[in-house]
């Protein structure tokens, strides 16, 4: 250390500060010099701690798991700094690996040189003490401090989620009744236009028995389908079904889902078959599964509208459970469509509808603690199986 003055060196640096020149020329005469390049590894993480460094020149960066994808830097040290210090104290490996981050110059000290000295000078010994606890307690203000910021920050980014949250609530909500507000009107104003007509044409023909009897069914067909359509809209607004059990026959069901149907399937070149395969006497809800069976055979009739074809209203019984099946020889779905096919709003027909028809439907049968079961191929046609537990 011919052109470094490490007694004037010493004397600066805070770990020393209360220490007389004699201690101070004592622990400079059991230093050694030595100089690293930038980027070499001074020592890694879980190696022995047996030296305590002082910088002279460059920096030094501490780092806790190094080798790691994804490293933490811990602190940066330049001229004067000091740093494995706790290795002159306890026996254990080192906590972090540090790294030369520019071209660096360090003074070290053994370890057992140092605990030489200490147990020779008290004065050491307490200088080391009191500089120690001096880190601690200014690393707990910092602690502290970085604590209080981050909770700080905390707070703030939790009031802008919040109403970040009740912004994006609220335009979901305006979203979905800007949805509703158009389904409604253009579903309400199809059957109100025929039910419009129908009474016109009872006007006139008023002294048409038969005439005014057709017209008659043609309205209360409009009518039921008006309160289904109301019906649908309410169980989706709830969120949940409340279930009125009674007794009912599979074939009765049936029988009103097609006498439901059966003008608009004529109109369009559809015949319709019963196939009775289970009725024995069943616990359900029977208004609220007849609004599925509906549903599904009013999604078939769709699907069969351009081309006419079949319509099969199917009960069978499979193990412990009723099944209602509705199949058509329509145009089928691709996959992606059966992929949406229980989702609010969606809708693939171009007959128009509420997009709720099938999870409305879905939602009745598992309310009955049922399951809801698809086949559908392009140009093959859909069948839809309504799975419900027989109940004694």
């Amino acid at each position: 250390m011919d052109d470094f003055d490490c007694f004037g060196f010493l004397r600066r640096v805070y770990f020393f500060k209360d220490l007389d020149d004699e201690e101070i020329g004592l622990i400079a005469a059991a230093c050694t010099e030595e100089d690293y390049a930038a980027g070499d590894i001074l020592f890694v993480e879980g190696s022995k701690a047996d030296r305590f460094y002082i910088v002279i020149e460059g920096r030094v960066e501490v780092w806790k798991n190094f080798y790691d994808p994804k490293p933490d830097l811990l602190a940066v040290h330049g001229p004067g700094h000091f740093f494995g210090e706790m290795s002159m104290i306890d026996d254990l490996p080192r906590s972090a690996t540090v790294v030369a981050k520019d071209k660096v110059r360090v003074l070290y000290l053994n370890r057992e040189d140092f605990r030489r000295l200490i147990r020779e000078r008290s004065a050491i010994a307490l200088s080391v003490m009191t500089s120690i606890s001096y880190m601690v307690r200014s690393a707990n203000e910092v602690f502290v401090e970085d604590l209080r910021r981050r909770n700080e920050e905390l707070e703030r980014a939790y009031g802008e989620l919040e109403r970040a949250q009740a912004e994006r609530l609220r335009n979901e909500r305006l979203s979905t009744l800007g949805k509703f507000s158009s389904l409604i009107l253009h579903d309400l104003r199809n059957p109100l236009s025929v039910l419009k007509g129908q009474l016109q044409l009872m006007e006139l023909q008023a002294e048409e028995p038969d005439k005014l009897r057709a017209h008659i069914r043609a309205s209360l067909g409009e009518v039921s389908r008006l309160e289904r359509l109301a019906n649908e809209f309410l169980d989706y607004s709830r969120g949940e079904i409340r279930l009125d059990m009674a007794v009912a026959r599979p074939s009765e069901l049936l029988a009103r889902v097609e006498d439901g149907i059966r003008d608009r399937l004529e109109r369009e070149g559809i015949r319709s078959e019963l196939v009775i395969g289970f009725d024995e006497p069943v616990i359900l809800d029977a208004e609220r599964v007849l609004r599925a069976l509906h549903n599904i055979a009013d999604n078939a009739r769709k699907a069969m509208a351009s081309r006419g074809g079949v319509l099969v209203l199917r009960s069978r019984r499979e193990e412990a459970c009723l099944v209602f099946e509705v199949s058509d020889s329509g145009e089928g779905m691709e996959p992606e469509v059966l992929e949406h096919v229980f989702e609010p709003f969606y809708s693939a027909s171009g007959q128009g509808g509420t997009g709720l028809g099938m999870l409305i439907v879905k939602n009745i049968v598992e309310a009955h603690g049922g399951s809801v079961r698809l086949r559908s191929a392009p140009g093959q046609g859909t069948t839809v199986s309504l799975s419900f537990p027989l109940r004694a």
